[in-house]
């Protein structure tokens, strides 16, 4: 009983969620420009938009846990080492707003004034 409820509750948030984290990991890899791959010294767009899409239809189709796990694995990956090298290369770091480098995290320091 607790075993069906499992299989027909848990697993398919799980199997939706790991789809979701791939779809947006692709459309993250696709959209991100080629020389920012180089330039954060990362594989190619090409090996990402293939293997993060391959993840997708994986995901969409097949519905192989195996596969799945290895596709949730590459979304990781991306969304955690690849996207914020991407971002910092091509300006979209953490610093927003054009403060100044004197800025703290509250606001500016006037140095005790």
């Amino acid at each position: 009983m607790l075993m069906q409820g499992f299989n027909n509750g848990v697993l398919p948030l799980l199997g939706y969620a790991m789809l979701a984290l791939a779809v947006v990991a692709f459309v993250f890899a696709v959209t991100a420009r080629e020389d920012a791959y180089r330039a954060a010294e990362k594989q190619t767009k090409t090996f990402w938009s293939v293997l993060l899409g391959v993840a997708v239809l994986v995901d969409f189709f097949l519905g192989m846990l195996f596969l799945q796990i290895a596709g949730l694995v590459a979304s990781i990956v991306f969304m955690v080492d690849v996207r914020p090298a991407l971002k910092q290369v091509s300006g979209g770091g953490r610093h927003r707003g054009g403060g100044s480098s004197s800025d703290g995290p509250y606001g500016p320091y006037n140095g005790g004034r």
